[in-house]
């Protein structure tokens, strides 16, 4: 489990990030600019009501604070290649999506240090861990931003071998997420089975209030459908093993996968449940 914890689950994460920079063009990082408006509703939905919706949840439902902060951990986090495939999906804007997800994922090791850092202070008080903000933004970086950084790089400057690799690193990526995910499950059985009415219903509130606030959000700034249904999307799936990670950066890996890492994964399998029939729903109309 040590080894899974310290190696695999780092190791994963940053082929995860690999797999996304590799799908990515420079064009996209410019796309940003041509296009400020809707990445700007996309990004305010993404890096401050999405937090904003996880802190009213975990207040709602009355979450144990280990919970709550896993929670919101989930909420500081990117939507990853998942998001990217389900506006594809939907008939949304996938250029919007892809843009969002490159630029939010790149800006992830400045924001999720310190808002991480906050929400452990703000919820477990005397029982917070010590939460470096340095160490974990470096951390970050090493397994988030540098490589979707070298990602990109592949496919500008060595195209032929980027396409070859692409469709396996996406096949290696879904693999890798699937086993930590339930690695993160087992190794939290007893508190996820006492836990999983209260945090179940919250998760699947709060999916829900994420899709229907970014779409509502975009509607009302007057962007297209195709805009609108990309935004309620990456507002309402997020990277979860992001969120697993996080979790053991945190508290560190003597004790096996951390408590803080249960929402991640009980919501890396519900989102599905939830986000299916809401793409069937947003291709029909």
């Amino acid at each position: 489990m040590d080894l899974l914890i310290n190696v695999g689950l780092p190791l994963s994460l940053a082929i995860i990030m690999l797999s996304l920079g590799v799908g990515l063009h420079v064009a996209d990082f410019k796309r940003v600019l041509s296009r400020g408006y809707p990445f700007a509703i996309g990004a305010l939905c993404q890096v401050i009501l999405l937090p904003m919706a996880a802190f009213i949840t975990v207040t709602a439902f009355a979450l144990p604070p280990e919970i709550a902060v896993g929670f919101m951990l989930l909420s500081f986090c990117p939507g990853g290649v998942t998001s990217n495939i389900l506006s594809k999906l939907a008939k949304g804007d996938v250029a919007l999506s892809v843009s969002l997800t490159a630029v939010i994922s790149l800006l992830s090791m400045i924001t999720v240090p310190f808002l991480a850092a906050w929400s452990i202070a703000h919820f477990m008080r005397e029982a917070a861990p010590e939460v470096s903000i340095t160490g974990l933004a470096i951390a970050l970086f090493l397994i988030t931003t540098l490589p979707v950084a070298i990602g990109v790089s592949l496919r500008h400057f060595a195209t032929g071998f980027a396409e070859r690799v692409d469709a396996l690193l996406s096949k290696l990526a879904t693999a890798l997420f699937v086993l930590i995910v339930l690695a993160a499950l087992a190794g939290n059985w007893q508190l996820f089975i006492d836990n999983l009415g209260a945090m179940g219903a919250g998760l699947v509130s709060l999916n829900i209030a994420l899709l229907a606030i970014g779409l509502g959000i975009a509607r009302a700034a007057k962007l297209s459908w195709n805009e609108s249904k990309t935004i309620s999307i990456e507002t309402g799936i997020q990277n979860s093993t992001l969120g697993i990670t996080l979790a053991a950066l945190i508290t560190g890996t003597e004790s096996g996968f951390s408590p803080l890492a249960l929402p991640s994964a009980v919501y890396g399998i519900m989102m599905y449940v939830v986000a299916l029939p809401y793409i069937a729903w947003l291709r029909g109309r």
